[in-house]
């Protein structure tokens, strides 16, 4: 008799999980060199959700990258995910997905620092004006 209860018990608390269960997927990150392809290692990836206005939710998720530029994350829930990577010697990365699958890959391409534009540099691809006589 118990063992029918114990049965019944777990059928109503499965079919109860199924109607209310929020869909969530597994990512698996990978973080790259975009001029060779190379892994990034112990990269930071993090992620927020973002709430249906577009501002980001409070909290979120820090995971860091493995030898081979990995990283994986089971149950993110569906709908939309703002992604930033963050390595030494590289640019920021960042960018909103729909996470909309049960398994999705991402392969993020992180890029070198660019120079900052100065005005007291010379910048001989730029035409010079001609003094208006």
């Amino acid at each position: 008799m118990k063992r029918l209860a114990l049965l019944i018990l777990l059928l109503a608390a499965s079919t109860t999980l199924q109607a209310g269960e929020d869909k969530h997927a597994s990512l698996r990150f990978l973080v790259v060199k975009d001029y060779n392809g190379k892994p990034v290692r112990n990269a930071a990836v993090v992620m927020h959700p973002v709430e249906a206005n577009g501002k980001q939710s409070r909290g979120g998720l820090e995971l860091k990258t493995d030898s081979e530029g990995k990283a994986n994350f089971d149950g993110a829930p569906y709908g939309k995910l703002r992604v930033q990577v963050l390595a030494p010697g590289f640019q920021t990365y960042g960018d909103d997905f729909d996470i909309d699958k049960s398994e999705m890959e991402i392969t993020v391409r992180l890029k070198r620092p660019q120079g900052q534009y100065s005005i007291y540099d010379d910048h001989p691809e730029q035409k010079k004006e001609e003094p208006k006589k």
